[in-house]
């Protein structure tokens, strides 16, 4: 059977890994699945760093203690955590970045998700993250709220390559795509070289079936019960629809002509939430050249172990998902609703692990060896 990572790779997708943790950067770990060009970018959130970071124990605690005897505050030892473990994993995909002329080999961080609905703020903690990271790899990522997306254009036109997150809804999306090009505008206005400017897309993916289903399975009848499991990649498929006719527009041939490269769709929340659906699904079912899929390691082993593809990609399905997403309507799901709210929720979600993060950070800051 073909290695199903390499049918990924075939097939034009990238693979990121959903997962940054000091203990696999220290033990080997990441650097094995590297190596083995298993994986060719990593991204990180508040939520992730919680879970590596924890109570402050294991291979943190020496920096911890590093931290508190200098006399750090909450703030600076959370920045100075994180960004220590975001440089080590740019500089592990440094030769995957410079090997693949600076189209993969990146590592994301969050801005703070507290300052998502405030374009100034957004852009100030942009623009200290990439100079404390210091590392071309490097994507900063950025919420994809109205405020959102005009810091990336302002981003952009600073030369910052931004992974744009939290992408739900299609309207949303399309906001994304213009931001991007105004923002590759303004850089081309200033005389930025356009090709060192890099951009991805984060459209999450399970958590859309999620809030769909449930709803559904609120509402009852053999029409809701029939659509179960069928908004997510629908909607991301439509996405992908999306991106390419953007990116076939006359106006992005003037920006690829004068150096500048895609803002590539990159699929996000790639774990099956649902135990009934197969653990692969969100990964298999959105087969498309020039996009990326990130998952965390137990669906990166799950996908490695068990995937099958099936004989179409995401081309080809986007009358069927059109209709799906106007029996959704039907069926009395309000679409514009069902993504408001879960940009809504995705973002309490960060805030709420950031919160714990800095309390953790704060009482190993307080304990005393």
């Amino acid at each position: 059977m073909t290695d199903p990572l390499a049918h990924l790779t075939a097939h034009g997708v990238a693979v990121w890994l959903d997962d940054l943790d000091r203990h696999d950067l220290e033990s080997g770990e990441l650097s094995s699945l590297v190596h083995a060009g298993k994986v060719t970018g990593i991204t990180s959130n508040p939520t992730i760093f919680q879970a590596a970071i924890g109570d402050g124990s294991g291979p943190y605690r020496g920096q911890l203690e590093e931290l508190r005897s200098a006399g750090a505050n909450v703030d600076q030892a959370l920045q100075a955590l994180t960004t220590h473990d975001v440089r080590q994993a740019c500089d592990l995909l440094r030769p995957t970045y410079e090997a693949s002329d600076g189209i993969e080999g990146y590592v994301s961080v969050e801005v703070s998700p507290l300052v998502a609905h405030d374009t100034a703020a957004t852009l100030t903690e942009a623009r200290r993250l990439w100079q404390v990271v210091d590392r071309p790899n490097v994507l900063i990522k950025v919420p994809a709220t109205v405020e959102g997306a005009r810091a990336l254009t302002l981003l952009l036109a600073e030369g910052i390559s931004v992974n744009m997150t939290l992408l739900f809804s299609l309207r949303r999306y399309r906001e994304v795509i213009h931001a991007f090009f105004d923002g590759l505008e303004y850089a081309q206005a200033q005389g930025r070289p356009l090709a060192s400017i890099a951009s991805v897309a984060s459209f999450f993916v399970s958590r859309v079936d999620a809030a769909v289903d449930a709803r559904l399975a609120q509402q009852g009848g053999a029409a809701q019960a029939a659509l179960q499991g069928r908004a997510a990649l629908a909607n991301a498929r439509l996405a992908y629809q999306l991106y390419e006719k953007a990116f076939s527009t006359r106006r992005w041939q003037r920006l690829r002509a004068a150096g500048a490269r895609p803002q590539r769709p990159l699929w996000a929340s790639t774990a099956t939430k649902n135990p009934r659906y197969s653990d692969t699904r969100y990964v298999t079912g959105l087969l498309a050249p020039g996009t990326i899929t990130t998952m965390p390691r137990h669906t990166l082993d799950a996908v490695a172990d068990h995937a099958a593809f099936p004989p179409q990609g995401v081309r080809g399905t986007y009358r069927d998902s059109a209709q799906v997403l106007r029996r959704l309507q039907n069926a009395g799901i309000a679409y514009d609703e069902v993504m408001a709210a879960l940009e809504k929720e995705g973002l309490e979600r960060f805030a709420d692990s950031f919160t714990a993060l800095r309390a953790a950070v704060h009482r190993a800051l307080q304990s005393r060896p």
